[in-house]
């Protein structure tokens, strides 16, 4: 009996498919495709990984319903599957939530200490063989004792905070209602966004893209967050307006930002990638090797669940009808 076709639109590293190869015939496709590429690929397949980068709309899900059971994704986030329209034809779609915290709450961090210690302007100094150096150079922003505001306090925005914790960190967070465990584990107050706007020397953003959080910090949240604030997104791109932010950053309206995600990835806004007092990284956010391997392991189980017909761990549409 031939084992079930599974395509993986993404490249990753081998270990990555270990398990899955286990019960399934895996390809991996070798590039980025085009829509039309990846319709012919998913021909007669009964599953697909999606790997970011990717979108299943709509059309796609219509023509892959007769035989595709699930669409899991590599990933917390899911904005690029249309996943009402899987539900309407009938498949699942699974993600990988818990296994990204860590991953993404260090990145995260290291933004955080990158910006506030100016290290790529330093390391470009070094590198330079600039001389001058002395202890009126380079000039960075104290991290330990200082004012932390999480916006958004699930899972990887409590690790941040955790991380905060470690650096005597005062924690304050914002959500759309208080989160009895965020508070347990890092002691963080609950506060309302303009406060948490006001009141924070760091700003890290944790929420995910939803028609109410695009453009969540905009020009008028820049005019209310402190002149040395430094804000970090290892969210959505989206969830921040590049455009507002790059005049804040022009100006001195905030002191500095590091982003690892995009409004319109992998394209930049122009004029971002010319200020020194932002650090930027392409959306690496998961990019370890344990936490890949984690992913695949964690979408291989829920193919295997949706060939066994059960409900695959983090479903987004359990309620499907399977076909």
């Amino acid at each position: 009996m031939s084992k079930p076709s599974v395509f993986v639109t993404r490249a990753l590293p081998e270990e990555a498919f270990a398990l899955l190869r286990e019960r399934c015939e895996v390809e991996i496709s070798t590039g980025v495709l085009s829509k039309e590429e990846l319709m012919e690929k998913l021909k007669g397949r009964d599953a697909v990984m999606v790997v970011s980068g990717t979108s299943i709309d709509e059309e796609i899900c219509q023509a892959i319903k007769s035989h595709c059971k699930i669409i899991a994704v590599h990933g917390v986030g899911y904005n690029n599957v249309d996943v009402s329209a899987a539900t309407k034809h009938g498949i699942l779609v699974s993600f990988t939530p818990d296994v990204v915290t860590d991953a993404t709450a260090d990145l995260a961090f290291t933004l955080l200490a990158a910006t506030a210690r100016r290290i790529v302007e330093c390391d470009e100094f070094v590198r330079s063989g600039r001389k001058g150096w002395g202890p009126t150079n380079l000039i960075g922003t104290q991290i330990s004792g200082k004012t932390m505001g999480i916006i958004g306090g699930g899972r990887i925005g409590g690790a941040v905070a955790q991380r905060a914790k470690g650096f005597n960190m005062n924690i304050i967070y914002t959500d759309i209602q208080v989160n009895p465990e965020f508070e347990k584990h890092c002691g963080g107050q609950f506060v309302d966004r303009e406060t948490l706007l006001k009141e924070a020397d760091f700003i890290s953003l944790h929420v995910p893209l939803l028609p109410s959080t695009r453009h969540y910090i905009s020009t008028n949240e820049f005019k209310l967050m402190k002149k040395t604030a430094i804000l970090v997104n290892a969210s959505r791109g989206p969830v921040i307006d590049e455009k507002a932010l790059i005049e804040a950053l022009r100006t001195g309206q905030i002191a500095g930002a590091g982003l690892d995600v995009f409004e319109h990835e992998p394209q930049v806004e122009p004029g971002l990638v010319d200020l020194p007092n932002v650090v930027l990284t392409p959306h690496i956010g998961t990019s370890t090797l344990d936490t890949r391997i984690d992913m695949g392991n964690a979408c291989a189980r829920s193919i295997f669940a949706a060939f066994d017909g059960e409900i695959p761990p983090n479903c987004l549409n359990p309620k499907t009808k399977k076909i």
